[in-house]
């Protein structure tokens, strides 16, 4: 039996969020993760409409439980969100589908959506990257390379990371020497085992450092050790983020999810709406369900009043010439950029790591593509697909000493916030929205995705991996 990414993961960001029960979904199909009896609203009126009509319809309505209505805690939050009780999640069957149909009426007369789903947004992710780290010899460059620094600008160009922060030894890792930000949260088990994700933002941050090596770096730990916050506290975290140094020229977002619909994320208004308002790109991954499905926060790149300040970003295969089967892709992807066997910093440089791997690479690819991709390449045992399996084979361990390679669209969205960063500090435009628009229209070549041609964004410094010798553990 192929191994149950989706589902192994699940279980993973499950433990990572102790006491905040989640389901899968929408209904029996599981493509994104959400909080077991929570519906979310909009402060204010709207969540007043909502629990309205939660009353209205409890009664009507299986597993709707009015005494649940109204949430603990403050009722405003910086996010501009409430969360509204339609049940007890630990009642048996989720109640989270029934309350979005008994509102349907209400959004009715609301003229717009007014309550969601309370998503798990996560790295970008089949609840996972591309494929889990795969160690390199220190003797390895960087992939992509380091670019030469461009003028000093009187103002530097900064760049927020959004991740689970930096491994403690990174300054070990000369790119990373002058990079600050929020610490690596529990980096081993007591074993002395790397968690997994572990390095996640370390890598990103080493990609943007080596395309960037002028801007200034911070890496936010927003999310979790699994990479993992609720929507409900998404927007005000993000907020958090920003105003601690103030709003950067540039956000690096490597994390998402899909939903049922096609408005965005609830938890989410706020801070876009704010976004709007200032100089600040958000540059976002695409996500990694080898779909077309919209992936958000990326997919805001599609909608008019977004259009110029969130750019979207898929992952190009080894070679550079097509998308990585594990990419999403669709007209709301607005670039695609290397993002399969990347090279970059997963721990400093201090002292040796062990990592047990937590998936099992498939037979073939999982998507259906027919090249050498990370689905297969290198093999491996994990021990979330063996617990699930039970078929008796023995987990797989790797030594991590700095340098890994590792796909996702979470390591092509550093490719190109890390373009946009670096023509700002070449050049004297100092709008970093005009600057991303300036560079699609000047310097992107074109890739074939799905038969279309679409704009492609290859470092000078990237080398293409061949696909006929895939990554072999050191």
């Amino acid at each position: 039996m192929a191994p149950q990414r989706f589902h192994e993961q699940f279980d993973h960001i499950q433990r990572s969020m102790p006491g905040v029960p989640l389901a899968m979904g929408p209904d029996e199909d599981a493509h994104f993760l959400y909080e077991r009896g929570v519906v979310l609203a909009r402060d204010g009126e709207e969540a007043l409409l909502v629990e309205d009509a939660v009353r209205a319809h409890f009664t009507a309505t299986p597993g709707l439980f009015p005494e649940h209505v109204r949430p603990a805690g403050p009722r405003t939050n910086r996010g501009g969100v409430t969360r509204i009780r339609v049940g007890d999640p630990d009642g048996g069957e989720d109640t989270v589908p029934h309350a979005l149909r008994a509102l349907r009426e209400a959004e009715g007369r609301g003229g717009r959506r007014l309550v969601g789903r309370n998503h798990v947004v996560h790295i970008a992710v089949n609840a996972c990257p591309g494929d889990e780290p795969v160690p390199v010899a220190r003797t390895e460059a960087a992939n992509p390379a380091p670019a030469h620094g461009g003028r000093h600008p009187d103002r530097p160009v900064r760049v927020l990371v959004v991740d689970n922060g930096l491994v403690h030894d990174h300054r070990s890792y000369p790119l990373l020497a002058r990079t600050t930000g929020d610490a690596q949260l529990n980096e081993t088990d007591g074993d002395g085992l790397l968690h997994q994700y572990v390095g996640h933002g370390t890598f990103i941050a080493g990609i943007l450092a080596a395309l960037a090596p002028e801007a200034t770096l911070t890496v936010s730990g927003l999310l979790n050790d699994a990479g993992a916050v609720l929507e409900s506290e998404f927007g005000t975290k993000l907020f958090e983020a920003v105003d601690r140094d103030g709003w950067p020229d540039v956000i690096s977002l490597s994390a998402g999810t899909p939903t049922d619909g096609t408005e965005g994320l609830i938890g989410l208004d706020a801070f876009m709406r704010e976004l709007r308002s200032r100089r600040t790109l958000l540059v976002a991954a695409a996500g990694n369900n080898g779909g077309d499905t919209p992936f958000w926060p990326a997919a805001y790149a599609a909608l008019p009043e977004y259009a110029d300040c969130v750019l979207s970003v898929g992952a190009l295969r080894a070679d550079g010439n097509t998308e990585a089967c594990f990419s999403n892709h669709g007209p709301w992807v607005r670039v695609y950029a290397p993002g399969e066997r990347l090279t970059s910093a997963l721990t400093g440089f201090d002292t040796p790591v062990p990592y047990l791997y937590q998936h099992s690479t498939y037979d073939a690819c999982r998507f259906g593509f027919g090249y050498a991709c990370t689905c297969q390449f290198p093999r491996h045992t994990g021990v979330l697909s063996e617990g699930r399996e039970s078929t008796g084979g023995k987990p797989d361990q790797v030594m991590f000493d700095g340098l890994a390679q590792w796909s996702g669209t979470s390591f092509a969205t550093p490719v190109a916030a890390g373009l946009v960063a670096a023509r700002l500090t070449a050049r004297r435009d100092r709008a970093p929205r005009t600057a991303a628009a300036r560079l699609l229209a000047e310097t992107a070549g074109r890739a074939e995705v799905r038969g279309a041609h679409v704009p492609a964004l290859r470092p000078p410094t990237w080398r293409p991996v061949p696909l006929a010798t895939p990554a072999v553990p050191a």
